[in-house]
């Protein structure tokens, strides 16, 4: 046999060869796409009213000086007049928790520059309520202007509202984003003349707690506690096996 006509034979085999592999390739493809597609994965979801059942509330006092004792003695005076507005209002005293009082010296800048010379001091303290009287302390935050109109210089940082049950609600709510997710797969399969099957897997998603008819979600997971009225909503992802 001649060189030329040896290359002839092993070019012309070398193309049967990638052929069959084409060919083979071809049916494995087919093949797990086939598989592939005797499954359908399906979100489900549910969801619950709540009520905040307990609240944090944070207050900070804040006061100035030319001299660094006046300051902590003014923001001593301004915590007890919280304090006192707190009481007054319905709050028990062991509810009231007070941190350390902390103080920095306000500098002069001329053009951007610090030059040395301290203007004043100034004096912060921390005033935290913990309750479960939510509606209460809802009201003493709404009417803290009534302080504030006395001269006590106190930031309201606002209420952050809890609820304490969600470990409670949390199996119901999974256990109705199954149906939910059986009921959407379902209508789905249904409607191509399939049928749903069993379970394959499931990955539940985080709890979401928001305020009434918000639309905001977190692929991490959200907890609202700017209201009282909460939704508490949970989602799962289902696969399940399907067969015609």
């Amino acid at each position: 046999m001649t060189t030329k006509s040896r290359q002839f034979v092993l070019v012309g085999s070398a193309a049967i060869l990638a052929l069959g592999i084409s060919f083979a390739g071809s049916l494995m493809g087919s093949g797990f796409s086939a598989r592939t597609g005797n499954a359908i994965t399906v979100t489900g979801s549910a969801k619950a009213s709540a009520t905040a059942d307990n609240v944090v509330w944070s207050l900070m006092a804040q006061e100035s000086s030319p001299a660094v004792a006046t300051a902590v003695k003014k923001v001593e005076q301004s915590v007890a007049a919280a304090s006192d507005y707190l009481v007054k209002g319905g709050v028990d005293a062991a509810s009231i928790e007070t941190g350390a009082i902390s103080t920095f010296a306000i500098q002069q800048y001329i053009n951007g520059n610090q030059t040395g010379k301290v203007l004043a001091y100034q004096a912060n303290q921390n005033v935290i309520v913990r309750s479960k009287d939510v509606k209460l302390v809802k009201k003493l935050s709404d009417g803290i202007g009534a302080l504030l109109a006395t001269g006590v210089n106190v930031y309201n940082n606002g209420p952050q509202y809890y609820v304490s049950n969600l470990a409670t609600l949390r199996p119901k709510l999974l256990a109705d984003a199954m149906k939910d997710a059986k009921s959407r797969g379902e209508a789905i399969t249904g409607a191509v003349n399939s049928k749903l099957g069993a379970v394959l897997s499931v990955t539940s998603g985080p709890v979401q707690v928001t305020a009434p008819d918000s639309v905001d979600t977190s692929a991490g997971g959200m907890y609202d506690t700017s209201s009282i009225a909460k939704t508490v909503t949970v989602t799962v992802s289902v696969s399940f096996k399907t067969s015609k």
